[in-house]
């Protein structure tokens, strides 16, 4: 087992452990509350730096820093559960996607 499909069935090992009550029943919903969950998780992300020009600066705790994008990489992961992708899916829809963005790099966007 490589280390996404590692990653995937631990989050489905994880899920099934939870109290999933409040969890939305849609898809649209389980969606929208997970793409809450990473923005969320972004924002302590970037509290984490010195983003704020006006005020004195603080040392930067890479170890909470890593933390919080691993956060990020559960509800990321669940996310793509939920809409039904493999590991493998993940790998060829972001080959797909680097490949525009490679484009794009190219042709000046």
């Amino acid at each position: 087992m490589d280390s996404l499909e590692t990653i995937f069935s631990i989050q489905k090992e994880l899920a099934s452990m939870m109290d999933l009550s409040r969890y939305p029943a849609s898809i649209d919903g389980r969606v929208s509350a997970l793409s809450t969950a990473i923005v969320h998780e972004a924002i302590e992300l970037q509290r984490l730096t010195s983003w704020k020009w006006w005020k004195k600066p603080t040392p930067f705790d890479s170890e909470a820093a890593k933390e919080e994008l691993i956060d990020i990489w559960h509800f990321v992961v669940q996310t793509s559960i939920e809409l039904g992708m493999s590991p493998s899916d993940v790998l060829n829809e972001y080959k797909k996607k680097n490949k525009v963005n490679r484009d794009r790099q190219v042709s000046g966007y």
